[in-house]
C-alpha cells in the first residue's frame, strides 16, 4: 500500500462503468421517467441545449444514507476522498443465469475469497451478476413477475453483514436496480449499507470487463443538495 500522504494510481485502461441515459432506459418501479426537452437548437438560436429530469436513483446511480434515514447524509455530504476506492469484482453470472432469485452467500465470498485473497477493508466490492445485458429490454431488466415482485438476484443479508462487520467494506456495487435481491421489498440490505453508511452503487455497466482485484474505481456523483441519491458517472482504472 501507498504511504497515507500518497496515493499512487497506475493503470493501463479505463473502463466506462455507466450505462448511457435516454428516455427508454429501464426506471424503478414508480419512479419518473427520463424525460429530455428541447429548450435551445442551433438552428433558431445558434447553440443547442436541452433540459433533462429524472429520479434521482435512475440510470447509474449512487444511493445517499438519506434515503432512509433523517440525519443520513446527502449525496454533497458523501467525502470526496470515499469516492476513489479499490475495487474487487465477484462474479455471479453463472448462477445469476441460472436463478433470478439468486442471492450471493458467505459461502461465495469464502469461495472467491480462496481464489482471489481476503478483501481489504475500505474495498468497493462489486457483484457481476450479468444483468447489464438486458438494460436495453426494461420490461426484463426489472423482471417483474406475476406474483407483482421483482426478480433480480442481488447480496443476501449474511453476505452483507459478513462484509459490513468483517471485512469492513467501503460499499456495494451491482448491475441490476438493487443491490437487494428483488425478492426483499423491505430493502434490508440497502438499509443495512446505509446505516453504516456504506456507498450504493446500483445499475453498473460492463463489470465483465474488470479483473477480480486490482481495479480502482472513481464516482463521479452530482452535488445534489438536500438530495436522496445521484446519477453517477462511474469509471474503473484497470492495471
Amino acid at each position: 500500500m501507498a504511504h497515507h500522504d500518497e496515493n499512487i494510481i497506475a493503470y493501463r485502461r479505463v473502463v466506462d462503468l455507466s450505462h448511457p441515459i435516454s428516455p427508454d432506459i429501464p426506471v424503478w418501479p414508480g419512479d419518473p421517467a427520463v424525460d429530455f426537452q428541447t429548450v435551445s437548437d442551433l438552428a433558431d438560436q445558434d447553440y443547442f441545449l436541452r433540459r433533462f429530469s429524472m429520479g434521482e436513483h435512475s440510470g447509474t446511480h449512487l444511493v445517499a444514507p438519506s434515503t432512509y434515514y433523517d440525519d443520513g447524509i446527502d449525496p454533497d455530504g458523501i467525502p470526496a476522498e470515499s469516492l476513489v476506492v479499490p475495487a474487487v469484482v465477484i462474479d455471479a453470472q453463472g448462477p445469476a443465469s441460472l436463478d433470478p432469485d439468486y442471492t450471493l452467500s458467505a459461502g461465495d465470498i469464502a469461495e472467491w475469497e480462496r481464489a482471489n485473497g481476503p478483501i481489504d477493508p475500505n474495498t468497493l466490492v462489486l457483484l457481476n451478476t450479468g444483468w447489464s445485458r438486458f438494460w436495453h429490454r426494461p420490461a426484463r431488466f426489472t423482471n417483474t413477475g406475476d406474483d407483482g415482485a421483482m426478480h433480480t438476484p442481488g447480496f443476501s443479508l449474511e453476505a452483507t453483514r459478513f462484509l459490513l462487520e468483517w471485512r469492513e467494506v467501503a460499499g456495494l456495487g451491482i448491475d441490476t436496480h438493487g443491490i437487494d435481491p428483488g425478492a426483499d421489498t423491505g430493502l434490508s440490505v440497502s438499509r443495512l449499507v446505509l446505516a453504516r453508511p456504506a456507498l450504493v452503487l446500483e445499475c453498473l455497466n460492463n463489470l465483465d470487463q474488470l479483473p477480480p482485484t486490482g481495479a480502482t474505481v472513481v464516482i463521479g456523483r452530482l452535488r445534489l443538495a438536500g438530495g436522496s441519491g445521484s446519477p453517477a458517472a462511474v469509471l474503473a482504472l484497470v492495471p
